[in-house]
């Protein structure tokens, strides 16, 4: 990588987690073309840009010149949201940490909530909803976590139609997935509804998952924290 490196970069060890996920994929993915042809873009810089767009909110079109063309990170953004990769490297990833976290690797709870995204100018109406009870013109942002805090499930929609004037109601471990949408939001690309398709910003959820876990799987964690999530 010749050039100076963004905090949002992969470092050598968080690319390796990931990296074998996304040969597999190029290569049959090539294996199915009709030219064979593998291209020249270095998609541990796409992910890069993905994870730089997350973080810091900028348009497509903003990326700086020095990560691949806007439209190529577009390209292989779009793809991956397409054949589900991910989902599955989001999967992959979850079932790491909870095996250093020395868990099983299917949670016994999971915890539900969902949170009202305000969207931006230019979001297609069609794709937006009111939430009658926050009076939010946006989107719901559906989010299933185990007690780790490990994303399961994500879908954004119009509007959960059972949430016309109901009000809030307290539920054991609801902190959890409230403290994951908070770390979520660092993200700023998530802080509003700016793609006009649900399944894209579904899809930003899961890049901001697989950055938080690629993190968490290569930097020591404190051992209080191994202690609690024992405990959990």
């Amino acid at each position: 990588m010749e050039r100076e490196p963004y905090p949002s970069d992969l470092s050598d060890e968080q690319w390796m987690l990931i990296e074998p996920m996304i040969t597999a994929w190029k290569q049959d993915r090539v294996a199915r073309s009709a030219t064979g042809d593998p291209g020249a873009c270095d998609l541990r810089e796409v992910v890069n840009a993905i994870f730089y767009q997350n973080r810091t909110g900028c348009q497509w079109r903003y990326l700086p010149h020095d990560l691949p063309a806007w439209s190529a990170v577009f390209y292989y953004f779009t793809l991956w949201r397409q054949d589900g990769l991910d989902q599955r490297i989001q999967e992959l990833l979850r079932r790491r940490v909870r095996e250093k976290a020395r868990r099983l690797e299917d949670p016994s709870l999971v915890v539900l909530d969902t949170q009202s995204v305000r969207a931006a100018a230019g979001v297609p109406k069609t794709t937006t909803g009111l939430d009658a009870n926050k009076k939010v013109s946006g989107r719901k942002r559906g989010l299933a976590v185990d007690v780790l805090g490990l994303v399961i499930g994500v879908e954004v929609v119009r509007r959960n139609p059972d949430d016309q004037g109901k009000g809030f109601v307290p539920q054991p471990k609801r902190w959890i997935v409230e403290q994951v949408n908070g770390t979520l939001m660092l993200h700023r690309r998530l802080a509003r509804e700016y793609d006009h398709r649900p399944d894209t910003s579904t899809s930003r959820v899961y890049w901001a998952s697989i950055a938080n876990m690629t993190r968490r799987l290569t930097t020591p964690s404190p051992a209080w924290r191994d202690t609690l999530e024992l405990a959990a």
